[in-house]
Parts: C-alpha cells; structure tokens; sequence
C-alpha cells in the first residue's frame, strides 16, 4: 500500500508579514489617533491603487534612484503586457490621481493616505517587503506655512502617542537652477578626491552626485563632509521660504536642527526637506521624512501645483510605542457572555444585541470544536479577553430572568459579581462602565469601547 504524499506547507513570503489578532489592537490605536489628528487640521482620506504603471515611477522618482534600480517589484501584465510596479511610495500615485481627476481645479486640497507600500530589499528590525506608510500630502500651497503645519501636525501625533526622544531636522535643498550650481560645485569637489570613492559613489558622480553625500561608507564620510553645502547656493526666494519655515516653528515652540546634508532619496523634492529621527531604533532611526515638491505635477503632464507632504513607517513607529508600554493589555471587549443551557443562550444572544445597540463591544462565547465548555472554562475566556465585566446566564437566570454581572477588573475578584433582572442589565452595565469612565476609575483609553 503506497503511503500518502504529505501535502508540503505553504508559508509566507519573506519580508511580507501577517498582521496577527493580538498585535492589530496597536495597529487600530494607532490608525485611530493618526485619523483624528489629521481630521482635526481638515485633511481627507484618498486611497489609491496598490498597483501602478511602471513608468509613473520611473519618471517621478528618478531613473538613478536606488527604488527604481534595485528595490522596485516590477512586472508584465500576462493578459496586455503592461508593465506594473507594486507602489514603493504613495506620492506619486496621489500626484498621478489627483491630475487624472482634476481635484484641485477649485483649490488647494490637504490629502492623507495609510496602507502597503513594498520594496525588494533585505529585511531587517522595522523595514520589510511589505511595509505600512501613513502620508500627507497638500496640494496647491506654495507658502512656508503649509511646510511648517505638516511639521506641527507630527508633533501633535507624537504627543498624542506619548511618543519621546524624536527629534526634527531640516533642510533646504533649494530649486532646480540652484540645485544645478551646487551639483556642478559638487561633481569637481568629488572628482578631486576620485581616489577616496567607493564603486557606488564612481557609478553616482555624474547621475546623481547628491546621494554620496550621505553615504554610509566610514572612509568617505569625513570627505563628503566638507563637500560644498547646497544651503549656500540658495537665492533670495529659496533662502525667504527657509527662514520663514524656521521662524513659524520657533513662535511654535517646536525645536529643530538645521541637517545641511538632509537631502531625500526622490528626484521630485525641491526647497524644504525635513525627517523626524530617533536613536531608538539602531541605525535605522528616520521615522517620518518628507519635504516640497512643487515640480512633480509638471513631471507628470499636470498643470504647475506647488505641493509639500510626508511618509511615516507605521511599523517603526509601532515599535517606538511598544517601547513604551503601549497596546499590551488592549482589550478585545466590554462585556463577555458566559452562558450554559439552551435557554440561557437563547438570552445571551439577545442580550448580547442590546448591548451593542447601547454602544458596547461583546463577545458571545461560542462553542469550539471541543464543544461548549464549562463554567469555568468559559470565564477563563473572558478573563483573558480583557473585558471589564462578564454576565453569566445559567439555567436558573434564564429560568429566573435575571442575569449575574462579574467585574473581572475590580480588587476583590470572588465577590465582585451581583444578580440584575434581565431588563435592567443594560442600563446596570451602561451605568458601570460609563459612571467609571466619567470618574476617572477607568483611564485606559484600551479598556472602553462605547460607539458614538
């Protein structure tokens, strides 16, 4: 009798990481806070395709760029040879909608958008394959003031995170003619110095000499470091701009350091750039980075837009809040219904339904491939559920219409558990949970779930 082939297991593709149950409670506080933050300065949600043409890439970041050399997941439509790029940043497909869909023809607009971004490099602590940016992008202002709210507004998210130890630098790599001086400065400085250049920075100095600048390479560091300074190439208009960046930010009491070798990884970036550091996270501190933009519309075929926006690393970002202690015991509800007998579950589904309609989130013990579970099991279940109280419906409550209400959170657990009539036990848990919240007895913001 021949033996059965072994169905082989499939996993995962490297660097692109399932999301489990216990770790999405950070995720959702997370995209929670980001929501209201930037709903608070009037920006609106966009969602874009996680699939572009390749050229849109190509063109808008720069052919020399490390995305599009190396890091790209490029294919061909099997079905009409298009060829597709799975999207290594959002910006240019905002950019690429917001022209095919005119949405700027009555005036500027604040975008934000939160989803996959994916990139073909090694994976290592807080980058992967898959990852997670939350951006803002406003479209249609030219002024130093749209730069300096998108600065203020990642530092209220900080703060509404509880996040520390992030620190601001920025920079101006001026406009394109100034850029061109300063790339012309830049290539002799370096051709004078050939001997100290590693195979990269050969194969960069006439495509894009601004990359050595911050280069990795121990040996060359010192040189690039007293390389010409693009900050002393700016004109009157580019330096205006700089300076009333800086003097918003100051009346706001935001610090900031002024990183003269801040420059950004896309060709399209113009005047201010900017990324929020932390030294928490090893070598790869950038959290946030973004900065102006005013050419891309017109890279793109659009009418001439300014523009200024930002990417944060979701995943880095969860790190630094794990670091602090955050989403550990988030809940996964209120209330937890605990019930044995046929008619107690015909009550527990009933009353599981009002609860909800009374803005509670509940869990309905059901029952596994084990079958239903004792009393005991089941309370072990919603203990660790995190829920603030279990009702308990046996046969004699439901029998008796009455429920039995257990606070799983207060100091003496043996006792804390009281009979209320079935049509009272809405209103006694309302009472409870919201009278505590509104006490103060009940500050973690995990802990309470009430729909408005």
């Amino acid at each position: 009798m021949s033996q059965e082939k072994k169905i082989e297991k499939i996993v995962g593709i490297k660097g692109m990481n399932d999301i489990l149950p216990e770790q999405s409670a950070l995720w959702e506080l997370f995209e929670n806070t980001v929501q209201s933050v930037l709903k608070s300065y009037g920006f609106q949600q966009m969602r874009t395709p996680i699939v572009e043409s390749t050229p849109l890439f190509a063109r808008g970041l720069g052919e020399v760029t490390d995305i599009v050399e190396k890091e790209m997941y490029s294919f061909e439509d099997s079905m009409n040879g298009d060829k597709l790029t799975l999207r290594p940043e959002n910006t240019a497909g905002i950019v690429r909608s917001a022209i095919e869909h005119n949405i700027t023809y009555d005036g500027p607009k604040r975008i934000w958008y939160n989803g996959p971004m994916f990139r073909h490099e090694k994976p290592q602590r807080g980058r992967y394959r898959q990852f997670h940016q939350v951006g803002a992008e406003a479209l249609g202002f030219a002024g130093p003031d749209i730069d300096a709210e998108l600065i203020v507004m990642c530092q209220r998210l900080w703060d509404d995170l509880g996040l520390k130890n992030i620190r601001l630098e920025i920079n101006s790599i001026g406009d394109a003619e100034e850029r061109r001086a300063h790339r012309a400065e830049l290539i002799a400085y370096f051709e004078k110095h050939q001997d100290i250049l590693d195979e990269e920075a050969k194969r960069r100095l006439y495509s894009n000499p601004l990359r050595i600048l911050d280069t990795k390479n121990p040996k060359m560091q010192e040189m690039a470091a007293n390389a010409p300074k693009l900050i002393d190439f700016l004109g009157e208009e580019s330096r205006s701009h700089f300076e009333g960046l800086q003097k918003i930010l100051r009346h706001n009491s935001i610090p900031f350091t002024i990183n003269p070798r801040l420059v950004r990884g896309m060709d399209y970036y113009n005047r201010t750039v900017f990324e929020w550091v932390t030294d928490e996270l090893g070598s790869q501190g950038t959290v946030c980075g973004g900065g102006r933009y005013d050419t891309l519309f017109s890279i793109f075929g659009g009418k001439p837009t300014p523009a200024c926006g930002f990417a944060m690393g979701v995943e880095r970002l969860l790190e630094l809040m794990r670091a602090n202690g955050d989403g550990k015991d988030a809940s996964l509800c209120d209330v937890y219904l605990v019930h044995q007998g046929e008619d107690a579950s015909m009550q527990a589904f009933v009353l599981g339904e009002r609860l909800r309609d009374a803005g509670l989130d509940v869990v309905l013990h059901c029952a596994s491939a084990s079958g239903m579970g004792s009393f005991k099991s089941q309370m072990k279940k919603a203990d660790s559920s995190g829920a603030s109280y279990a009702v308990i419906i046996g046969e004699d409550e439901a029998k008796n219409e009455t429920v039995c209400v257990k606070d799983l959170r207060g100091g003496d657990f043996e006792n804390n558990q009281v009979t209320v009539p079935f049509l009272s036990a809405v209103d006694y848990l309302l009472d409870q949970i919201v009278g505590a919240d509104e006490e103060g007895q009940c500050n973690d913001p995990n802990h309470i779930h009430i729909h408005h």
